[in-house]
């Protein structure tokens, strides 16, 4: 398996596991999330590049990963997705940089150009 469905298959099944808990505020939040990066006056495909510089400042790997992934099935290109890396890390500050290695390597599995 590689990382890219190593990635989507872990966060599948332990979203199910959260959102089976049956808990009231937890499957609130969940429908919060997805309702806000539902379609609205803004497009979806520019809420997931928000959302990805947003994960990006705040340093988390795993939303880096989720927005690289919708970003990549939505047809965001390389070159929109580097103007997003440059503005995460212009608003972060160079605390941003070692997640946006670990961001471009994971962009380079979206695109199958590395395996492990």
């Amino acid at each position: 398996m590689n990382k890219v469905e190593e990635f989507n298959e872990y966060r599948a099944k332990m979203n199910d596991k959260i959102v089976g808990s049956n808990n009231k505020i937890l499957k609130r939040i969940f429908n919060l999330d997805t309702n806000a990066f539902a379609e609205g006056s803004v497009d979806k495909k520019t809420k997931e590049m928000i959302g990805l510089s947003s994960s990006m400042v705040l340093r988390c790997d795993d939303c880096v990963r989720y927005h690289l992934g919708k970003c990549y099935e939505m047809g965001v290109t390389e070159e929109q997705v580097f103007e997003v890396f440059s503005i995460a890390n212009l608003i972060g500050g160079t605390i941003v940089i070692p997640h946006l290695r670990r961001a471009v390597e994971y962009w380079e599995y979206l695109k199958g150009n590395q395996n492990d």
